[in-house]
C-alpha cells in the first residue's frame, strides 16, 4: 500500500521553502511511490482540512521561487483562534490526520513549529520536521533553511550602506532579524566589514561602542557601520538616557522598515542610534532591514540544502523513521530525535570562530 505523506509549512516564511517541498515531494513520488498531500497555511490548514495534492506538475518550476506555495501561519494546534476565541484544536487535527489516512506529517518550520509537531507526536501522530528559519537558532542542526539567503541579503545591505556612511561621515545602525540569537547580525556584520556588531549573547555597553567609533574617527575614519541584532540589549547598568516613548524620536535617525518584533524593538534600535549620536557628535541613521531578509529567490546554498534535507526526509519516511528532525551535519544529514531538539535555542557561543575572527580584525562587540 502506498504511504500517504502530509506536508505543511508553519511559522514565518523563509527562502527555500518551495525548494524543500520540491525535494520531499519529488523523491516521495518518483523514487518511493508515495502520495503527497499539502495542507494550506500551516497547522490551521490541517485543522480546517484545506489541502491540495502535490504532484509532479505542482512541484515543477518552484525550486527558485521564494515563499511557499502552501502558505503559512503562526497558528498553534493547542492555541488556535476560532470564532473570536482561542481554542485547543489538537483533537481536530488528530482526527483530520486519520481522516486523510496519513502515514506521517512533515512539518517545515523553526523552533515553534518543532514544539508543535512534538506535541502532536505525543498525541500519537507520526511526524518528521525540517529546520527552517533565517534566525539559524534551531538546535541540533548545523544550519537552518533560509539562513544562507538572509545572510547574503543582510551582507549586501551593509555593503551598500558603506558608501552613504562614508560620503556623509555618519554612523549607520543596521538592524537585522534574529530574535534572541545573533547569527544573522554576526555573520552579516563579519562578511560586510561592520565596525561594531551587537548580538543578544553579548550584552553591550553603549559607552564602549561610542569609544570604538571615536577611535575610528581620531584615526581619520569619520563613519562607522553598526550591525545590531533585533534582540541585542545593553548590559544592566550601562544604558544611558531616558526610555524612548512610542512616538518617533526627535533625533535624525530614521527607520526604513519595521522588524518583526514590532515597535518595541524598533524603538530600542532608534534609541541606540540617538545615544551614539549624543556620545560621538556624529550624525546617525537607522536602517531596519525587516522582511527584506525573508523574501526573494533562495541562494544556491539554500536550494542545495533544501534538496538534501527534503530527499533525506522522503528516504527516512520510506524506512519508517519518524519522530525526528532531519538535521544538516556538514555535507550530510542526520535524523535527530525531536526530544533532543524541542525547547532548546542554538545561541552564538562566546568562543565561536566568528566571534574570535571579529575581535581579531578589530570589530567592537560592545563589551
Amino acid at each position: 500500500m502506498k504511504k500517504r505523506v502530509g506536508l505543511l509549512t508553519a511559522g514565518g516564511d523563509s527562502p527555500g521553502l518551495n525548494a524543500v517541498l520540491r525535494g520531499v515531494g519529488k523523491a516521495a513520488l518518483e523514487c518511493f511511490g508515495m502520495e503527497v498531500v499539502g495542507f494550506r497555511d500551516g497547522f490551521r490548514g490541517l485543522m480546517e482540512n484545506r489541502k491540495m495534492r502535490l504532484e509532479e506538475e505542482t512541484l515543477s518550476g518552484i525550486l527558485t521561487v521564494g515563499g511557499t506555495i502552501l502558505g503559512t501561519s503562526r497558528d498553534k494546534p493547542h492555541r488556535m483562534p476560532v470564532g473570536g476565541r482561542v481554542l485547543d484544536m489538537t483533537d481536530v487535527i488528530v482526527e483530520n490526520y486519520a481522516r486523510n489516512r496519513l502515514d506521517v506529517l512533515v512539518c517545515l518550520g523553526g523552533g515553534g513549529t518543532t514544539k508543535n509537531a512534538y506535541r502532536l507526536m505525543q498525541k500519537g501522530l507520526d511526524v518528521v520536521t525540517l529546520p527552517k528559519t533565517i534566525d539559524n537558532d534551531v538546535a541540533m542542526t548545523d544550519v537552518s533553511l533560509g539562513f544562507d539567503t538572509a545572510l547574503g541579503i543582510a551582507t549586501e545591505a551593509i555593503d551598500r550602506l558603506h558608501s552613504t556612511a562614508h560620503s556623509h561621515h555618519r554612523i549607520i545602525v543596521v538592524e537585522t532579524m534574529g530574535h534572541n540569537a545573533g547569527w544573522l547580525a554576526l555573520g552579516a556584520g563579519l562578511a560586510g566589514g561592520a565596525d561594531v556588531i551587537l548580538i543578544p549573547e553579548i550584552p553591550y555597553d553603549v559607552r564602549k561602542v561610542a569609544q570604538a567609533i571615536l577611535k575610528r574617527s581620531r584615526g581619520g575614519k569619520h563613519f562607522s557601520i553598526v550591525t545590531v541584532a533585533e534582540g541585542a540589549r545593553p548590559r544592566p547598568g550601562t544604558d544611558i538616557g531616558e526610555v524612548l516613548k512610542k512616538k518617533r524620536p526627535s533625533g535624525k535617525a530614521e527607520a526604513v522598515d519595521g522588524g518583526e518584533w514590532g515597535a518595541q524593538h524598533v524603538g530600542h534600535t532608534m534609541r541606540l542610534a540617538e545615544q551614539l549620536e549624543k556620545l560621538t557628535g556624529l550624525e546617525s541613521r537607522v536602517s531596519i532591514l525587516g522582511y527584506l531578509q525573508r523574501g526573494g529567490t533562495p541562494s544556491a546554498g539554500d536550494r542545495s540544502l533544501a534538496t538534501r534535507l527534503g530527499t533525506k526526509c522522503a528516504e527516512l519516511i520510506h524506512e519508517g523513521v519518524y519522530g525526528v528532525m532531519v538535521a544538516a551535519r556538514g555535507d550530510s544529514t542526520k535524523p535527530v530525535p525531536l526530544e533532543e531538539v524541542v525547547r532548546k535555542l542554538k545561541a552564538v557561543p562566546h568562543d565561536h570562530s566568528w566571534v574570535e575572527s571579529a575581535r581579531l580584525v578589530g570589530t567592537s562587540l560592545g563589551d
